[in-house]
């Protein structure tokens, strides 16, 4: 029965659910430690070794930190590594990644009016680019350009501008942004896991012994973090995008994500300075405002597919598969009618201006594509159309039921 797409379902939400959480622990515990490095301020009478200290107080009670540049005298036997956060985000968002855009990649990852690719090469795009990206990068990092910071973030601006529009070539909008998403990340974690941590054990490892640390362990650490902050809040906005066919839906997605990325640096860099200096730049917020209104306003230029041309493109071997079935015509009709005034590529809803989530259902090649989704959601559930919308009764959704399980069970 295909039910088990109901649990295939749940399995998803867990994934995304578990990377949600750890996301937010990764970046709560990313801000914190950013602030308090640069909050921190030298005091009178500090223990032999400290480099700076700050008091905090939260929930009732008073915190005293002090950061050492050496080991202290009485080197602590339980020491906490902030690692596992990051990697857990990584390992549950390619476990979505793969769920959502390789599994369904008939229906998310692949758009056949950008580039007539097979699902298997779809998927070593994907996978492929994430790696070599990394790779590219790193090497980035490794060589005389790691002497030149500034340079090296222009640089990895470009990487990112590069990427965003190759992504932008061949994927739908929302796997474009979300792959741009998952590559920020990869660049974020691998940062973490073979840079950053690596570094601190021989660093750690040197003040135990009693010997003095090389200092470009601190430096090449440094340089990885730098990044990682600056990347946050892009990375975040980039995964909520799949939500927003404002942000994925234009052929200027990749200008729009590119945008985000300096719009990430105003922001990080005003609270940056405030923490350090205790005054943030207010300019970086007029910036900020500048190139948001420059987003919203490249998310109304749209020039995709109109009904006709979806209407005349050939269908896909996917969508063949549930076209042909017999009971096609009655769902179709069912799903054009109780659908297609919200999921058209020009709603009739009053006050509507795209469909929900990008997702159109009007051509039998739309209702084809999206025939899981409908299933879940029209069909099993009653999740949609929403009741104050239109009144879709019980004959209507097992319309739906009848010709997704004919298809699936090969009925």
């Amino acid at each position: 029965m295909y039910d088990l797409a109901i649990m295939w379902d749940w399995i998803a939400f867990s994934v995304r659910w578990l990377h949600l959480i750890t996301a937010m622990a990764w970046i709560g515990a990313s801000f914190y430690f950013i602030a308090l490095d640069l909050g921190l301020r030298k005091a009178p009478n500090m223990p032999a070794g400290a480099h700076g200290e700050e008091w905090q107080v939260h929930g009732g009670g008073f915190y005293h930190i002090q950061k050492y540049l050496v080991a202290p005298e009485n080197m602590p036997e339980h020491l906490i590594w902030h690692k596992w956060q990051s990697y857990i985000t990584w390992v549950s968002g390619a476990a979505m990644l793969m769920i959502v855009y390789w599994v369904g990649g008939e229906l998310y990852l692949l758009d056949p009016t950008k580039a007539e690719l097979s699902l298997w090469q779809g998927i070593l795009i994907s996978g492929g680019s994430l790696t070599i990206g990394w790779l590219a990068y790193d090497f980035m990092c490794k060589s005389k350009l790691s002497e030149q910071p500034t340079l090296l973030m222009l640089l990895l601006f470009v990487i990112l501008v590069v990427m965003s529009w190759g992504y932008n070539q061949i994927f739908t909008g929302r796997a474009a942004l979300l792959h741009l998403g998952a590559f920020t990340a990869t660049i974020m974690t691998a940062n973490v896991f073979f840079q950053i941590m690596p570094n601190q054990r021989i660093v750690v490892a040197d003040l135990k012994a009693g010997r003095t640390p090389d200092a470009k362990y601190g430096k090449i650490a440094k340089v990885r973090s730098t990044h990682n902050n600056y990347l946050t809040l892009p990375v975040v906005f980039l995964m909520l995008s799949n939500h927003y066919p404002l942000a994925f839906g234009t052929q200027y997605a990749w200008i729009i994500a590119s945008l985000i990325f300096l719009t990430g640096v105003t922001i990080r860099h005003y609270f940056n300075t405030m923490h350090s200096t205790g005054k943030g730049p207010n300019w970086t917020w007029g910036v900020t405002v500048v190139l948001m209104i420059v987003i919203a306003w490249l998310s109304t230029v749209r020039t995709g597919e109109t009904w006709e041309e979806a209407e005349a493109r050939p269908l896909t071997a996917y969508e063949e598969k549930f076209a042909s079935a017999a009971s096609f015509e009655d769902a179709y009709d069912t799903v054009v009618g109780n659908c297609s005034m919200c999921h058209a590529r020009e709603p009739v809803w009053d006050g509507m201006l795209w469909a929900p989530k990008g997702v159109y259902l009007e051509t039998k090649g739309d209702v084809a594509r999206h025939a899981s989704e409908i299933y879940l959601h029209a069909g099993v559930s009653h999740a949609m159309p929403p009741p104050n919308a239109v009144q879709m009764d019980l004959e209507a959704r097992a319309t739906i039921i009848d010709w997704v399980r004919e298809v699936r069970t090969g009925g």
